[in-house]
């Protein structure tokens, strides 16, 4: 791919900033927050003049009336403008208002009809385009939006981490997944990366954490929902900061400058971690299963250790070991461990401890 450095954010400071309402709903709101961003290190004024929403009679934006607001901005606070765009139609309205980013947003990445649109719309414009990851966590997917960008002659691309749908109780509203977009930063590392923490977070306190996460995995950027009142926001108000709240998990930020082998070592690490952690989840639900097959047994009389399923899983674990070229003697005595575990578990339910 040919990758041109964005020119807004070569000029700027690192880390780069991306600030505003996750929804443009009035001029005076946009105008308070941009005037109260203006001067304080915020790279670009991000606002959603078009809001992708998953049911019917959601606010869904306030549509191209809000375009000016965005231009005003530009014009009379000189900042950088962005916002999101999903149709050719978006893309026309938001280009003859003067808009300086685009980006593209989860659900969009994940259509490729969708992002061929978009591409065919933008062929011969010279703008700025980020691309947030798709919905769920497919690298592959992507990889193709920017593709089907770049081949329209899009250059100055960039991209937008901001979680992974998953399904169930959960954390944060968008699981992570740190490893696939550092494993697309190792894949294209001369595209920018941004971390959407609002997203990943879905509520405020966990935003400082998430920001200080991708600071220490070397991504290139943060781009923070920020709201004058965001307990009164029409989207998301869960996730919105006020500027004040912004500038404190901005200035508390530690911007680590370690170089060579120990920053390769220390991404590695961090991407360990995070696998360690989903391990450690993946275990007590694989706990909390196996509690709940004994409680079967123990309402129908069965034995809580059935030998026939102990050699079925061992086998096969034996054969999967093999193919990811594991030591299957190693990963015998990880198993083995896990049942022994989960038989603990049951014996529990069965004996009423």
């Amino acid at each position: 791919m040919h990758i041109e450095k964005i020119d807004i954010f070569e000029k700027s400071k690192h880390p780069i900033i991306g600030a505003g309402p996750c929804s443009a709903e009035s001029e005076e709101q946009v105008m308070q927050v941009a005037t109260s961003l203006a001067n304080k290190g915020v790279t670009f004024f991000r606002a959603g003049i078009w809001k992708p929403r998953t049911k019917p009679g959601c606010f869904e934006g306030v549509g191209k009336i809000g375009l000016p607001w965005l231009k005003r901005v530009r014009e009379e606070l000189s900042i950088p403008v962005a916002t999101e765009v999903a149709t050719p139609e978006h893309v026309e309205q938001s280009l003859a208002a003067g808009v300086d980013i685009l980006w593209i947003g989860a659900r969009t990445t994940a259509n490729p009809f969708a992002v061929q649109e978009l591409a065919d719309s933008l062929r011969g414009v010279d703008v700025p385009v980020l691309v947030k990851n798709p919905v769920n966590p497919d690298i592959e997917l992507w990889i193709g939006a920017l593709e089907r960008l770049n081949n329209a002659g899009i250059t100055r691309l960039g991209c937008i981490h901001r979680g992974f749908s998953s399904y169930g109780e959960k954390i944060f509203r968008n699981a992570p997944q740190w490893q696939l977009p550092l494993e697309l930063k190792r894949r294209l590392p001369q595209l920018p990366m941004l971390c959407d923490p609002s997203h990943i977070a879905g509520k405020r306190e966990l935003l400082a954490m998430l920001s200080q996460e991708a600071m220490d995995l070397n991504f290139d950027g943060l781009m923070i929902e920020t709201h004058c009142q965001p307990e009164c926001a029409l989207s998301d108000n869960r996730q919105q900061v006020v500027p004040d709240e912004l500038f404190v998990i901005l200035d508390r930020l530690v911007h680590r400058t370690i170089c060579g082998e120990s920053n390769e070592i220390a991404r590695y690490r961090a991407l360990l971690d995070e696998i360690d952690n989903d391990l450690m989840h993946l275990i007590a639900k694989r706990m909390q299963i196996a509690r709940e097959i004994g409680e079967i047994k123990r309402e129908k009389g069965l034995t809580v250790f059935q030998p026939f399923r102990y050699n079925e899983v061992m086998e096969r674990y034996t054969a999967d070991s093999a193919l990811h070229s594991l030591d299957v003697e190693a990963m015998k005595d990880i198993f083995e461990v896990i049942h022994s575990e989960s038989i603990r578990q049951q014996l529990k339910i069965v004996n009423g401890i």
